[in-house]
C-alpha cells in the first residue's frame, strides 16, 4: 500500500503539485520536494501541462525517490497510444512509481507546440481500466503478467464543468473502472465547495479539494480567462487587488480555506502555479491554524 493511499485512509491529506524541470536541471524542483516530503501525502508530476514541453513526468517522478517525497505520477492520455500507454505503466513499476492521476490532457493547441498531433488511443476512463487490469496481472491483450504490481490509480474531476450532471457520470464511470481518489480544480469559495460536496456524497472515492494561492490581479485575470470555467470571486479578487503584499494575501486565502474546510473534505490537493517556493510557508500557516 503507498504512502498515499494510507494517508487517504487515515485522516485529512495534503497532495502539492511540482511541475517537471523545462530542461535537465531537477535541483531546484527537488530542493522544494525535500523540504516538503515528511509533511504531505505526495508530490503531483504534471504531464505537459496546458501542452507545455517539460521533462517526462515519468522520469522526475522516480527523482523525487531519491528525496524521499512520495511521487503521484500524472498520465495523460494525450501523447501515447495503448502500447506506450502501457509500457509506461510497466516502467513505473520497476522505477518504484506506485501512484497514478489519469487524466485525458489539455489538447496540444493550447500549448507552445500547436501542430503537435494529439493521440487519444484511450480516453480517461479506458485508461484507468487498463491500470487496474494491470494491477491485477492482465494486460489490454489479455495476456497474463506474472511479476505485477499494484498501482493506486487517482483521476481528476472540474466541479464547474457544465453540464456538471455529465461530470458527475464520468466521474462515476472512473469509479467503476478503478479510480480511488479524485483531484479537483481549485475553489476559492465554500458555497461552491458545498454545492461540489453535496453532488459527490455518498461516492466510493476520495476527492482532495483543489487549493492554488494567487499572487496578484495579473494571476486572476490569467486564471479567469484561460484556466478556469468559472471566474475567481470577487470578493477574493479585491481582497488581493487591495494587498500590499499580494503574494502574502494569496498565501493567507489559501490557508485560511485550508483550514476552514479541514474536517469536512478528504483533504486538499495544492498547486502553486508559478511559486513553488511559498509552498513550505503555506505549509507554515496552515500548521499555525490560521483562519480568516
Amino acid at each position: 500500500m503507498s504512502k498515499l493511499q494510507q494517508n487517504l485512509e487515515s485522516g485529512f491529506t495534503i497532495t502539492v503539485e511540482i511541475p517537471p524541470p523545462k530542461g535537465s536541471d531537477v535541483a531546484p524542483a527537488l530542493a522544494v520536494a525535500e523540504k516538503i516530503a515528511s509533511r504531505v501525502a505526495g508530490v503531483n508530476v504534471t504531464d505537459n501541462q496546458r501542452g507545455m514541453v517539460r521533462m517526462s513526468s515519468l522520469a522526475f517522478s522516480h527523482r523525487l525517490l531519491d528525496v524521499g517525497a512520495e511521487p503521484i505520477w500524472q498520465l495523460s492520455c494525450r501523447d501515447r497510444n495503448r502500447l506506450a500507454l502501457q509500457s509506461d505503466m510497466l516502467g513505473a513499476w520497476a522505477l518504484g512509481v506506485e501512484n497514478l492521476c489519469i487524466m485525458t490532457g489539455d489538447f496540444p493547441t493550447l500549448g507552445d507546440m500547436p501542430q503537435a498531433k494529439p493521440v487519444y488511443d484511450l480516453d480517461a476512463v479506458q485508461l484507468i481500466q487498463a491500470a487496474a487490469e494491470l494491477s491485477r496481472g492482465v494486460g489490454m491483450n489479455k495476456k497474463e503478467i506474472k511479476d505485477h504490481k499494484e498501482f493506486f490509480i487517482g483521476a481528476v474531476i472540474n466541479p464547474f464543468y457544465e453540464p456538471m450532471e455529465l461530470e458527475i457520470m464520468k466521474t462515476r464511470k472512473k469509479i467503476a473502472a478503478g479510480a480511488k481518489y479524485f483531484q479537483t480544480q481549485p475553489f476559492f469559495d465554500e458555497e461552491s465547495l458545498d454545492r461540489f460536496l453535496a453532488l459527490v456524497k455518498g461516492m466510493e472515492a476520495k476527492f482532495l479539494i483543489g487549493i492554488t494561492p494567487l499572487k496578484g490581479e495579473k494571476m486572476v485575470h490569467f486564471l479567469n480567462n484561460n484556466v478556469l470555467t468559472t471566474p475567481i470571486p470577487e470578493k477574493v479578487a479585491h481582497r488581493i487587488a487591495r494587498a500590499g503584499d499580494p503574494v502574502m494575501e494569496g498565501l493567507k486565502i489559501a490557508a485560511e480555506f485550508i483550514n476552514s474546510v479541514r474536517g469536512r473534505v478528504d483533504g486538499v490537493h495544492i498547486m502553486p502555479i508559478g511559486q513553488i517556493d511559498n509552498v513550505p510557508l503555506l505549509l507554515d500557516m496552515v500548521d499555525s491554524g490560521m483562519k480568516a
